[in-house]
């Protein structure tokens, strides 16, 4: 069973909700095209198209699900353009190898494989990459009084944290220094925020919910849906959400999961380039 971030990115993606898809598919053709992969007891009607393909996608057989990959990057489904094919195997490929799979056209006909997972850093250019960011000056950003000091001080509790081996409490932190940000620039351009597409709706108003009612994974999505933050970006973010969640004695002991220093670490690099990257908006 895939995880619950690649069903959604795979939804999207069928979707065409992301430039890395090769075409958009409408609520109509989404039903044809789950019956063009033998899935067609999947019919869309008024849902929103990525809920209900995410929701397909994880109800659907094993089979049925390998059959709904293989033909999102079949020739056929596009007509053999060449193209829409490549982009097709590209994006499908890019979310698979965290599951360790990918697809192959073997003449006009896909195979899924199994695949290595390798995130070890190969050569000394990727461990320059990997340095350590300075933090923004969080003290000139145009965001309210007083947080800029409260998000300085998180940037240097969280180092304090990963010094001190303290993995938990800085993934902690690091979530903490995440979620204040995107709320700050969320707070900075809150029409843009509340334009977004995946933007949080109240179903009984059927308006956007106030900011203090936005879950950080709503806010997460929101910011990469108006490129404040990349995919990786926010792919990561999912993940550094779940990790705060461990705070929670019991969701931990749940879990079985114990953060290590190489978590940790690859965590505030990604944490880092993320907060710079909002810093600079909010200048």
């Amino acid at each position: 069973m895939f995880d619950d971030q690649t069903f959604e990115s795979l939804a999207e993606l069928i979707c065409g909700d992301t430039e890395k898809a090769p075409q958009y598919r409408s609520g109509w053709e989404l039903t044809k095209f789950f019956k063009r992969a033998g899935a067609g007891r999947f019919v869309h009607t008024n849902e929103t198209r990525k809920w209900w393909t995410k929701d397909s996608l994880m109800a659907a057989t094993s089979e049925e699900l390998t059959n709904i990959i293989k033909r999102f990057v079949s020739p056929k489904e596009y007509g053999g353009d060449q193209e829409k094919v490549n982009k097709a195997l590209l994006a499908v490929n890019e979310i698979l190898q965290i599951e360790g799979y990918k697809v192959i056209l073997k003449g006009i006909d896909p195979v899924i494989e199994k695949t290595e997972i390798d995130f070890d850093i190969k050569d000394e250019k990727q461990k320059e990459e990997l340095k350590p960011l300075p933090p923004p000056d969080f003290l000139t950003l145009q965001v309210e009084p007083g947080i800029g000091e409260i998000l300085k001080q998180r940037w240097n509790e969280t180092q304090l944290c990963v010094d001190s081996k303290a993995y938990l409490a800085a993934l902690v932190m690091m979530g903490s220094l995440l979620e204040g940000l995107i709320l700050a620039t969320m707070q900075r351009f809150p029409q843009v925020a509340n334009q977004s597409k995946v933007a949080p709706v109240d179903p009984k108003t059927q308006k956007v919910k106030s900011f203090p009612y936005w879950t950080l994974s709503q806010m997460i999505d929101v910011a990469h849906d108006l490129k404040w933050i990349g995919l990786d970006v926010q792919k990561f973010s999912h993940a550094l959400r779940d990790f705060r969640n461990l705070i929670h004695p019991y969701e931990q002991n749940l879990c079985k999961t114990f953060p290590d220093e190489d978590t940790c670490k690859i965590s505030w690099l990604v944490v880092q380039a993320a907060v710079n990257d909002l810093a600079l908006i909010l200048k």
